[in-house]
C-alpha cells in the first residue's frame, strides 16, 4: 500500500503506472470515530491498527490482482462528516472525493446512532453529485464495529433495511478482529467496477466508419493487404520480357 498524498488534494493515478490501464476510485465516507481509516487500512495491508490520526483524509493507492487481471486501486479516506442543522457538515475535500470516485463505501458504526441516522443524507448527497452523469456510482453500506455488542446502539436488522431502501448491498463487519469480512465487502466492489469498466472504455471508442477503420488497421498490422488490381497485369509483363530476353540470348 503506498500513501500517495494528504487531503489538500486529489491526484488521478497515471495508468501507466499500472499495466493493465485500469484504475478504481473509490471514497469512503461516514461520520467521525466509525473507523474508516481502520477499515482502509485493513483491506488494503490486513493489518489492524487501533489508533490513527482523526480527519487525516488520505488517499492510500495498491496494485491487485483481480480475476488474475492487475488493477490498480486508490482509495480516499475522507474526513468525518458531522450533523449540523442544514443537513450533513461536509468540507470541500468530501465533496470532491464523492464526485472524484467510482464507487462510494457508506460507513457507519453500530456503536453510534447518530453516524447510522445520518447514512440517508449522505446517500442523497452522493446522488446529487452525480446527478450530471449517465449512471449512479455503485454504493455499498457498512456497518463496523461489530464485534463491540456490549456498547451495540443499532439493532442489527435496521442496516440491512436501510441498505434495500438504499438500493445498495450492506455488510456488518468488524475492522479489529475479522480481516476476511472487510476483504469480501471491497474486493466484491472492485470486481463489479472492473466488469464495468471494459464495458464503459467500448462505448467511448469513435463509431464512425473512417475512425473504426483507422483504428482497426492501427490495431491489427500483421494483416495482409489486399493484391493490387494491377498486380496480374505486371506479372504478365515481366514474363513477357523475360521470354524476349531468352529469345535474344538464344539467337545469339
Amino acid at each position: 500500500m503506498r500513501l500517495i498524498q494528504n487531503m489538500s488534494t486529489i491526484a488521478e493515478y497515471s495508468t501507466s503506472e499500472c499495466p493493465s490501464g485500469r484504475v478504481i476510485k473509490i471514497a469512503v465516507i461516514g461520520g467521525s470515530g466509525v473507523g474508516k481509516t481502520a477499515l482502509v487500512v485493513r483491506f488494503l495491508t490486513r493489518r489492524f491498527i487501533g489508533d490513527y490520526e482523526r480527519n487525516a483524509g488520505n488517499l492510500y493507492s495498491r496494485d491487485v490482482q483481480i480475476d488474475n487481471e492487475q488493477v490498480a486501486i486508490q482509495v480516499q479516506d475522507t474526513p468525518g462528516v458531522n450533523v449540523t442543522a442544514n443537513g450533513p457538515g461536509c468540507t470541500d475535500h468530501v465533496t470532491r472525493s464523492i464526485q472524484w470516485a467510482d464507487a462510494i463505501v457508506l460507513v457507519y458504526s453500530v456503536t453510534d446512532q447518530r453516524s447510522f441516522d445520518f447514512i440517508g443524507q449522505l446517500h442523497q448527497l452522493v446522488m446529487r453529485a452525480h446527478a450530471d452523469k449517465t449512471s449512479m456510482p455503485p454504493v455499498i453500506l457498512l456497518a463496523n464495529k461489530a464485534d463491540l455488542l456490549h456498547v451495540r446502539q443499532v439493532d442489527a436488522q435496521q442496516g440491512p433495511l436501510l441498505a434495500s431502501a438504499l438500493g445498495c448491498c450492506f455488510y456488518e463487519v468488524s475492522a479489529s478482529e475479522d480481516y476476511s469480512q472487510v476483504h469480501g465487502a471491497f474486493h466484491r466492489l472492485c470486481r463489479d467496477l472492473a466488469k464495468q469498466q471494459p464495458a464503459a472504455a467500448a462505448a467511448a471508442l469513435p463509431v464512425s466508419g473512417s475512425a473504426a477503420t483507422g483504428s482497426e488497421k492501427r490495431r491489427s498490422p500483421l494483416i495482409p493487404r489486399p493484391k493490387s488490381p494491377n498486380m496480374q497485369d505486371l506479372k504478365r509483363r515481366f514474363k513477357q520480357a523475360l521470354s524476349a530476353k531468352v529469345r535474344t540470348v538464344t539467337s545469339v
